[in-house]
């Protein structure tokens, strides 16, 4: 298996493009050739056009976390200090998307997907935030529809990353604590929740690291960053191996014109990487190219 994952893998080890950072999170390709990523403990939003210094777009992101864009191009970003998910608007208006469910306060939001009907999933853990002040009694997977309206998907230990299988038939999420596993639910035409279950094992002798921020390529491939680096799963579950980085990162997301550019959110740097398979790419790649 190790010889495939080689096959995947067109740089022969990951390049370091800016550091300095305290804990970089929320990878997120723009189609204008730069990437977004978060520095969570600065709570710093910043983009990096590959080959020059990162920039800082925003600070005071309230913890920002996992981020994506909705169908307009909009980004939308899990504020995990303030609890909630927002919307910014280009001209940097806030929008808050939801910060309640049934009128009890989110924990956590930590990350968030687009699917191609313009909902957006995000994942909420709880055990983060002090006993006390929990209003929600559990840790769950979330559906904002694109009414607005805000579903409980399933709940969970301790949801983490999140990725659909490029049909959106399965959403894939990764379990941090207790127990370190990939769920899949199975889902409707509808986004309707019809089973779930483990779909990897994420248990490792590795000292560092935990199932974290994931992404999907085209051929159905997962990446998972956890124990030791990114895991590579196919989509029958089957372990293709890690690819190891000099940092144990966090998140991962493809990026660059053809999708190819891997780039790694890890700790107090971020890296690229060149693979051989295209990304999924986001519903709004499709609805921008679309209208040029």
């Amino acid at each position: 298996m190790a010889d495939l994952l080689a096959t995947l893998l067109e740089s022969p080890k990951a390049e370091r493009v800016a550091t300095g950072f305290v804990f970089t999170e929320g990878p997120l390709w723009h189609p204008d050739d730069f990437f977004y990523f978060v520095d969570i403990r600065q709570s710093h939003l910043h983009r990096i056009r590959l080959g020059k210094p990162a920039e800082l777009v925003r600070a005071d992101t309230g913890e920002g976390n996992g981020t994506t864009f909705d169908l307009q191009g909009r980004l939308v970003i899990c504020e995990g200090g303030n609890r909630r998910v927002t919307r910014w608007s280009a001209d940097g208006r806030s929008e808050v998307l939801v910060d309640r469910y049934e009128g009890k306060r989110l924990n956590r939001p930590n990350d968030v997907v687009c699917k191609s009907d313009g909902s957006l999933w995000f994942t909420d853990p709880g055990l983060r935030v002090p006993l006390a002040e929990r209003e929600l009694p559990y840790a769950g997977v979330y559906r904002i529809g694109t009414d607005g309206a805000v579903t409980l998907v399933a709940d969970c230990e301790y949801p983490n990353g999140l990725a659909f299988s490029p049909d959106e038939r399965t959403l894939y999420v990764a379990n941090t604590r207790w127990t370190a596993y990939i769920h899949a639910f199975e889902l409707d035409a509808q986004g309707n929740v019809l089973r779930r279950r483990i779909f990897a094992d994420m248990s490792s002798d590795e000292k560092d690291g935990v199932p974290d921020g994931m992404k999907v390529d085209v051929e159905g491939r997962i990446y998972c960053t956890g124990p030791g680096g990114t895991w590579v799963f196919t989509p029958d579950g089957t372990r293709l191996g890690i690819i190891r980085t000099p940092e144990i990162p966090a998140n991962v997301a493809f990026g660059g014109p053809d999708l190819k550019t891997l780039f790694l959110t890890a700790r107090t740097s971020v890296y690229t990487l060149r693979v051989t398979t295209s990304g999924q790419p986001h519903p709004w790649y499709r609805v921008r190219k679309g209208s040029r």
